[in-house]
């Protein structure tokens, strides 16, 4: 499809089930089997989303374009107070979901196949990779994943190089310092930093 064909298709009856049939099945925590129909959509999605971040990328946009082609790789309403410094990188896009006054940076990588929510006022760093999925370990089965989700809490700020990975949720407030990897959840109103993350403090409020 080009974009513009992707565009109409918002309104499509029968694309709007499959995207609905795809989120159910990622929130169901299944694993997604290698070859199997979701994953056919895997691929099927990653294609789109390769067209639409070339069009971000490659060249400016105002905010209200931005705007648009965000919630045409998204394929669900963006509130206005959403802003993004491209480049942007994702391998699906259909599962992410932002609140009000999110900013994203340059260079960010979503990997959003099990479900991505970045609530209100959260700030994310440059080269911020958040990634849902994990290979199954045996290696005659590694073309198989399994997915979980990631929740960024309100105002939280994730710093510049860092990497949140599957299942992980960062509370309300939170810091994530530059560099860290976040293999586990993160309490509110703390500050974690490392490979992998640990808490360095607590945030006065």
């Amino acid at each position: 499809m080009t974009i513009q064909e992707l565009a109409l298709s918002r309104n499509n009856p029968e694309r709007n089930e499959m995207i609905k049939r795809f989120r159910e099945y990622m929130a169901s925590g299944k694993p997604v089997a290698d070859g199997s129909d979701i994953h056919m959509m895997f691929h099927m999605f990653s294609q789109e989303a390769l067209r639409i971040t070339a069009e971000i990328n490659g060249k400016y946009h105002t905010p209200d374009e931005l705007h648009t082609l965000l919630e045409l790789l998204w394929e669900r309403e963006v509130p206005e107070s959403v802003g993004m410094f491209p480049p942007f990188h994702t391998d699906c896009g259909k599962n992410t979901v932002v609140g009000e006054r999110v900013f994203i940076n340059m260079g960010c990588k979503f990997q959003d196949q099990g479900g991505i929510a970045i609530d209100e006022g959260a700030l994310i760093g440059h080269n911020v990779v958040l990634a849902t999925i994990n290979h199954d370990p045996n290696p005659a089965r590694r073309g198989s994943m399994t997915c979980a989700p990631i929740h960024i809490g309100k105002n939280v700020w994730i710093g510049a190089n860092a990497t949140v990975l599957a299942g992980v949720s960062i509370g309300n407030g939170a810091i994530v310092a530059a560099g860290a990897v976040v293999t586990k959840d993160v309490e509110e109103n703390t500050v974690v930093g490392g490979v992998p993350a640990k808490v360095i403090r607590k945030i006065v409020v």
